[in-house]
């Protein structure tokens, strides 16, 4: 059997580690080729002795050396390298086969671009790619006929509710009506403003169906993370904003649902767990043992839906508006929730200041056409630096 090599942007975080607890149970099937993480040194010697990658990356070059002198000590057969660019060259090594893009935020889109120049087969779990940059992302995934197989359970659900065959990019069928996208609603769901504005950053982060990394914990108790997935839909399946229905799902059972023109609804069900999808984009076009648990249906009580609350949760409607301005309004709204996020996780900003900042960065920078990836990063970098100066205006908390 042919063994596929795969290399795992962000090795270390969640979607990494899941990722390879898949790969484990396949290990005929495929090899961790290439393990990538930002700076923990010690956390990536452990991976690289369990799976014996062939490449090691840390995007930090510091925790590069560090980690070369700790591979050294070992005896291990692992290929240390080092840098932002170490991160572009391995995810188009011509070994690789597939790229699980699994780095959070904006640090994933040139790897992301490369995977994809280069005809791989993308896991796309950093939906940053194509917020950031959709049309210049999808250009490169058709003109390199790349394999485009999305893994947040959403868009995953998506894919797996359209006509066998369908590939990511080319629009949806005429007889397919809306697109509906669930959101389990986050922690905060249920309080009113004032509980909003007292919210700490260790009650954001305990998602209450969902294991994440904190910045995505965040993005979703703000919806901002159903607003980002939103644009990554519109990208993903060629369609607009309003042909998607946001609708928020406590029990987070059903992942998304498509509705067909004859009123036929097809929803993607299972157990909140990312190894589902996982090993649905590995395994693709077959399926693959997962070790997720089978859902049982008779312990659910209910199945629950309610309307996004545009008032106390203004990001997934910020989101929409960017997508429709166009251009560089994406990478700006992009930045300025990452930075806003950031503040908030130290305690600088209060939660609802999040929504405020971004805001304020979507009116205070201008929107331009988006020729090259240079354009995208240049946005990036202005956001940012509105983003930080409306920051430092606020009062710490």
């Amino acid at each position: 059997m042919n063994v596929k090599n795969v290399c795992i942007l962000g090795a270390t975080g969640s979607i990494g580690l899941n990722t390879l607890d898949v790969i484990a149970r396949h290990s005929e099937k495929f090899k961790p080729y290439v393990l990538t993480a930002n700076r923990n040194a010690e956390e990536m010697l452990a991976l690289c002795k369990q799976y014996r990658p062939r490449y090691a990356v840390m995007a930090a070059e510091s925790a590069a050396q560090d980690l070369h002198q700790l591979v050294q000590a070992s005896q291990l057969e692992v290929e240390v390298l080092g840098g932002p660019g170490a991160l572009i060259d391995v995810a188009a090594l011509d070994e690789v086969d597939i790229v699980m893009a699994a780095i959070v935020g904006a640090a994933g889109l040139r790897p992301n671009l490369a995977a994809a120049r280069a005809g791989k087969k993308v896991l796309l779990a950093n939906k940053e790619s194509l917020v950031m940059s959709g049309e210049l992302f999808m250009k490169e995934v058709r003109d390199t006929q790349a394999q485009l197989l999305p893994i947040d359970s959403e868009h995953n659900a998506i894919f797996q509710c359209l006509p066998t065959g369908y590939q990511c990019g080319e629009g949806i069928a005429a007889d397919i009506r809306r697109i509906l996208l669930t959101a389990s609603g986050g922690p905060f769901r249920n309080f009113d403003a004032a509980a909003l504005k007292a919210v700490t950053p260790a009650q954001a982060c305990r998602h209450p169906n969902w294991s994440m990394g904190q910045k995505i914990s965040v993005d979703s108790a703000s919806l901002m993370n159903k607003g980002l997935e939103l644009i990554e839909a519109c990208w993903l399946f060629d369609v607009r904003p309003d042909d998607i229905e946001v609708h928020i799902h406590p029990e987070s059972i059903i992942h998304s649902m498509v509705e067909y023109t004859d009123g036929s609804v097809l929803a993607q069900m299972g157990n909140p767990d990312m190894r589902t999808p996982i090993a649905y984009g590995l395994g693709w076009p077959e399926r693959l043992e997962s070790g997720v648990a089978s859902l049982n249906l008779f312990e659910l009580a209910s199945l629950n839906f309610e309307r996004p609350d545009d008032q106390r949760f203004p990001c997934l409607e910020l989101a929409r508006q960017a997508f429709k301005a166009g251009g560089t309004a994406c990478a700006s709204l992009n930045a300025a929730n990452e930075e806003a996020v950031a503040a908030f996780l130290k305690g600088n900003i209060p939660f609802t200041s999040i929504p405020d900042i971004i805001d304020g960065v979507l009116g205070g920078t201008a929107v331009r056409p988006v020729n090259c990836v240079e354009d995208v990063l240049s946005a990036d970098q202005s956001a940012r630096c509105e983003a930080n100066r409306l920051i430092s205006g606020l009062t710490t908390i």
